[in-house]
């Protein structure tokens, strides 16, 4: 399960042990030498660094003796990107993967990892700022998905969309201002975008992508649950990838 690394010379050690950390909680103002070390260290993994008060630390630490410091560890290792298409080529599939933007809530998080899983999807790509890591909590939610299915961090979601379109990859994002999901061509090495229901996808984000999909909706509330959207737009990409080739 996700756990604090407490203490100076214990974050440092984690970094140079190339822990998964997902979060830096620092005491602001803070500058002595090992202070600094460890956020040299964090700067080299692309760990997120948040400045917080004492009375912060002192609510988040388990021990008692953070020393101004506390790391927060991922419950599981993160993946590499080849992972993915490593994940796809064994398959014998075109690329199939997920993407979330402003996703912070780690039961949605848990939730599409575990239907990334079943609807044959080769990894979810989730970014490091703005979102939840693999928590405890998002463990136990995939109900075991996150031992097989490739989870990757990355620092910047639009800049890996253009590195993963160079590779062959479209992407559709799910927003109310597209066209009708049945009328979009899903199939084919693919990348689906889903944001929060609260901010939904990020403008710069959209605009990477190369289709806006829009789930009809009947009922007198106006967003889905962003892990049920992951859902059903998945399973039309699931549709689309298997029709008319008999049973999946």
């Amino acid at each position: 399960m996700e756990y604090n690394i407490e203490g100076r010379n214990a974050v440092i050690e984690a970094f140079r042990a190339n822990k998964p950390i997902d979060r830096l909680y620092i005491l602001d103002g803070c500058q002595d030498g090992p202070i600094l070390t460890i956020k040299r260290e964090a700067r080299k993994s692309d760990c997120v660094i948040k400045y917080v008060d004492k009375e912060r630390l002192d609510n988040l630490s388990e021990t008692g003796h953070h020393q101004g410091v506390i790391a927060r560890a991922a419950a599981y290792e993160y993946s590499d990107m080849e992972d993915i298409f490593d994940n796809a080529g064994k398959k014998g599939e075109d690329p199939f993967i997920i993407l979330l933007d402003n996703i912070v809530d780690p039961h949605n998080l848990g939730a599409i990892i575990r239907t990334a899983n079943l609807c044959g999807a080769h990894g979810v790509i989730i970014p490091k700022n703005r979102a939840v890591g693999l928590t405890a909590t998002v463990a136990r939610t995939s109900a075991g998905a996150l031992n097989y299915t490739p989870v990757v961090k990355v620092t910047n979601l639009s800049k890996t969309i253009e590195e993963l379109k160079k590779r062959g990859l479209w992407f559709v994002c799910a927003d109310m201002s597209g066209e009708l999901m049945y009328d979009l061509d899903l199939k084919g090495p693919i990348g689906l975008v889903i944001g929060s229901e609260g901010e939904g996808v990020g403008r710069l984000v959209k605009e990477k992508c190369d289709m806006v999909a829009r789930i009809p909706m009947k009922g007198d509330i106006d967003s889905l649950n962003a892990s049920v959207a992951a859902g059903i737009l998945s399973y039309e990409i699931v549709r689309q990838r298997y029709n008319g080739k008999g049973s999946v």
